[in-house]
């Protein structure tokens, strides 16, 4: 049987203002310029510039309309443009303006031209005497190859593939004749399809012949996976031959390009920008925190359509009833979006310089081992804020000081206790570990076991998978790995 019963729930939920905050707070200042000219583009009643521009460009018309309508037409009079310009005219440096000041901010928008990968290998190929379908195949191959310059696909894949796609029918031995081609070209090692292919490739090329040539095309012919694992021992007793002639060899081979379509990388290939979000200086012994606000411009109300609601409001009929409701739809989008930028640059700095209190000693010194234990927690509780928010702060946010740009989230890290009981940041015990690391004998170095021991004497109780795990998040290998003759 069905009843309607009255029942009072206690719900939380996030109007649309809230949520738009949300939403800016994890935006990097890169990325939050981009937000603010998708936002000005979808709302014409948000524009760039302050309000007191507005006010001083208002005063501005009033006060000097009359004058200059009445001078309008004596100085109309009086100008011609044929006195202004001469035989010269089109001159380049003629339209440049000279007296600029020193501190104007130039905006300009960096670009780079050059010869791709792709490009490079594509004009080698046309060096090669091939017949149209020999070349229509090996500009293929080229274009299957992966950033790192290898063909890492089956043959016969690329076969079925160049037959849909091309129309284009080739046998296996046809595309390893054409890649053999290929891997003539420059940068050497282009076109293997795996490491050991890579390294025999830029060998095999190697002038004059010599014997450690001859010893390093033997490595990593036949015994690849020893090396790779740097079971030197193996490698000794199979070649027969010393400690000092294998680490000629090794030497040879550490010299090779593992990556050949990474060569030209430094000029050709993007890099991702990292723009500060914030940045710390230290004046005489005092923190300075600065927000960058370059890349979030100054916002406004448009004031034609504020005036324009005004207009429609007075008229009573359905059109213009239509319209006013969207005008102020687009007005009150306006406000909520300039509201949520400054909540923003408000929540920002107060996380920010707690943060900043918190490690004070490290951003006065620059040391690691300065870095306290520091959570979510401890930041959400001083700030007044919740967890999540100061997440969303600290995540994808860099912080400049005079030592270096880092993340923030780098400085949350957990506590650990020492044997005489002071509390200390992780990060300071993977500074330690990182320091004994680079110090350790190259020819034995420290097991994760014999690590954990030198912590323990200097007062850290910790377990061996907790090195274990630092070592890992240090991208530093295991012990047998850093071997070296």
């Amino acid at each position: 049987m069905l009843r309607q019963i009255q029942s009072q729930k206690l719900l939380q939920k996030l109007s649309p203002q809230q949520i738009q905050l949300m939403k800016l707070l994890q935006l990097p200042t890169i990325a939050l310029e981009q937000r603010i000219k998708e936002e000005m583009e979808i709302n014409p009643a948000l524009e760039e510039g302050s309000e007191e521009e507005d006010e001083i460009n208002t005063d501005f018309e009033e006060e000097n309309y009359d004058d200059l309508s009445k001078n309008d037409e004596n100085q109309r009079n009086d100008f011609s443009i044929s006195d202004y310009m001469d035989e010269d005219e089109g001159v380049s440096y003629k339209l440049k303006v000279n007296n600029t000041s020193a501190e104007e901010e130039r905006k300009e928008i960096p670009f780079s031209v050059g010869v791709t990968f792709q490009d490079m290998l594509d004009s080698q190929l046309g060096l090669k005497e091939l017949n149209d379908h020999q070349y229509q195949i090996a500009n293929y191959l080229i274009g299957n190859l992966d950033d790192d310059g290898y063909l890492r696909r089956e043959l016969n894949s690329i076969i079925d593939d160049i037959a849909f796609s091309q129309n284009i029918i080739t046998t296996e031995k046809e595309l390893n004749d054409l890649l053999k081609v290929i891997q003539e070209f420059d940068p050497a090692g282009v076109g293997a399809r795996d490491l050991r292919e890579c390294l025999l490739i830029q060998l095999q090329r190697k002038k004059p012949y010599t014997k450690i040539i001859e010893l390093a095309i033997k490595v990593v012919n036949e015994q690849m996976e020893e090396f790779s694992k740097k079971h030197f021992d193996k490698i000794l007793k199979n070649l027969d031959i010393d400690d000092d002639l294998l680490k000629e060899v090794i030497q040879e081979i550490l010299k090779l390009n593992p990556r050949p379509g990474n060569s030209m990388s430094d000029g050709q290939k993007s890099h991702q920008q990292i723009i500060a979000d914030f940045t710390i200086t230290n004046e005489d012994g005092e923190l300075l925190l600065v927000l960058n606000s370059r890349n979030a411009p100054d916002l406004r109300v448009n004031k034609q359509y504020s005036q324009m609601l005004g207009e429609y409001s007075k008229e009573k009929n359905k059109n213009t009833k239509e319209a006013s409701v969207f005008v102020k739809q687009k007005l009150d989008g306006a406000k909520w979006f300039i509201d949520a930028i400054q909540q923003r640059s408000q929540t920002l700095l107060y996380t920010m310089n707690a943060i900043m209190e918190y490690q004070r000693n490290y951003f006065l010194e620059g040391d690691e081992t300065l870095l306290k234990p520091m959570i979510l927690k401890d930041i959400a509780e001083r700030v007044g804020l919740d967890i999540s928010t100061v997440s969303r702060v600290a995540n994808s946010k860099y912080v400049q000081t005079s030592f270096g740009t880092f993340l923030l989230k780098s400085f949350f890290s957990e506590s650990l206790s020492t044997d005489s009981g002071e509390e200390v940041s992780t990060r300071e015990v993977k500074k330690i570990l990182k320091d004994c690391i680079d110090a350790e004998g190259k020819k034995k170095p420290l097991t994760d076991d014999k690590l954990t021991k030198i912590l323990k004497e200097k007062g850290y109780n910790i377990a061996r998978r907790t090195i274990a795990k630092y070592r890992e998040q240090l991208d530093i290998p295991v012990a047998r790995l850093r071997k070296e003759l």
